[in-house]
């Protein structure tokens, strides 16, 4: 799940290598933080979070073939 995310944040950014996505798992669900520079959040985020939905879709869908429930956020 990590690698997904993190894959995805870092095609967004103007700094991939400041992308750090941390994942934490309870049971089933699987949480994943991703943090990136100040200045990408709204890259990460897009207008009206249309960006940030769009990756809970596919980390959602990535997690469901697993059989667990998964949450995504940017703080910030």
């Amino acid at each position: 799940m990590r690698e997904l995310v993190e894959l995805l944040a870092k095609s967004l950014v103007e700094h991939p290598e400041q992308v750090q996505v941390s994942v934490h798992e309870d049971g089933d669900m699987i949480t994943c933080e991703i943090r990136v520079a100040p200045d990408d959040v709204g890259k990460i985020i897009g207008k009206q979070g249309r960006i940030v939905k769009a990756i809970r879709v596919v980390a959602k869908a990535a997690g469901a073939k697993e059989g667990k429930r998964v949450m995504v956020e940017v703080p910030g």
